[in-house]
């Protein structure tokens, strides 16, 4: 095979994986704010998780993250009684919004990009 074919099946793969990767739903925070009240009980009104430790702060965790571990409950990948039942009836546009709202809220989670 040529090497001008080669780049030709490349680039034509690579253009099927594009089209055909689903893209994830864009979350939006004000719809997800509202669909959070049922996760105030133990994530907190704001996602700073009540109580002893017992329930993970959500606020300011990365956006894709939270995304990825709703779907991660609701596929049976992850394995928790209680978030199984939460996201049982979550869409995944109700998933996006949530992870959204609690990704723009603010907590004690921090990463390394205030080193730069």
């Amino acid at each position: 095979m040529s090497p001008k074919t080669l780049i030709s099946a490349a680039l034509s793969g690579l253009l099927c994986m594009a089209i055909t990767t689903p893209v994830a739903a864009r979350g939006n925070v004000e719809a997800g704010r509202e669909k959070a009240k049922v996760c105030q009980a133990c994530h907190g009104v704001d996602g700073n998780g009540i109580g002893d430790g017992q329930y993970p702060n959500l606020a300011g965790q990365y956006e894709d993250y939270l995304l990825r571990a709703l779907q991660a409950y609701k596929s049976g990948e992850r394995n928790n009684a209680i978030m199984t039942g939460f996201v049982a009836t979550l869409e995944t546009q109700d998933m996006a919004d949530l992870a959204a709202y609690f990704a723009a809220q603010q907590g004690p989670l921090s990463d390394l990009r205030h080193l730069k």
